[in-house]
């Protein structure tokens, strides 16, 4: 039986950020409960200290530009004929646009837009949640989708790898 096709990533990123994020949404919430705060877990509820004008500037500055990196990335694999989802065959390998400063704007993108929504929440928490989640996109997306690319664009893959950091 033949291999598929696809560097089988343990989930669809956008739905990895979005768990991520709502989790440290929840988490606050929770925090934000009186019998919680009592308990010790307020801290979990901790919010940024900014005004609210300059909070909803810095989050619209953050979400619009992540939108916008991953609109150009996503839309530059379309236009070249390949699938943006990591779970479809790539049949290109892109290196130009964006793909010339990171290896991964896509998920630069949605870490950005991420960042701009946890400072809409304004919660603390769900920014910090984006360490971890960085993590299980590196360790279970990206590093599967590098040795399928290695794998399937053989010399060229190695030479952009060499050449193009994986983030930024």
């Amino acid at each position: 039986m033949a291999k598929p096709d696809i560097p089988g990533v343990i989930a669809p990123p956008p739905l990895i950020y979005l768990g991520f994020l709502l989790a440290g949404w929840g988490l606050a919430e929770l925090g934000a409960r009186p019998g919680i705060v009592e308990a010790g877990f307020g801290w979990l509820a901790v919010e940024f200290g900014l005004d609210l004008s300059v909070r909803r500037a810095v989050a619209l500055g953050l979400i619009v530009g992540g939108l916008l990196l991953d609109g150009m990335a996503a839309g530059l694999f379309r236009r070249r004929g390949t699938a943006v989802e990591p779970w479809k065959p790539s049949t290109v390998l892109i290196n130009d646009g964006p793909y010339r400063l990171s290896r991964n704007p896509i998920y630069v993108g949605f870490a950005v837009t991420y960042a701009g929504l946890a400072i809409a929440m304004n919660s603390l928490t769900a920014l910090l949640l984006l360490i971890p989640c960085l993590f299980v996109v590196d360790r279970f997306v990206i590093q599967r989708e590098e040795r399928y690319l290695a794998a399937k664009f053989g010399p060229a893959y190695d030479v952009y790898r060499r050449e193009v950091r994986r983030w930024l």
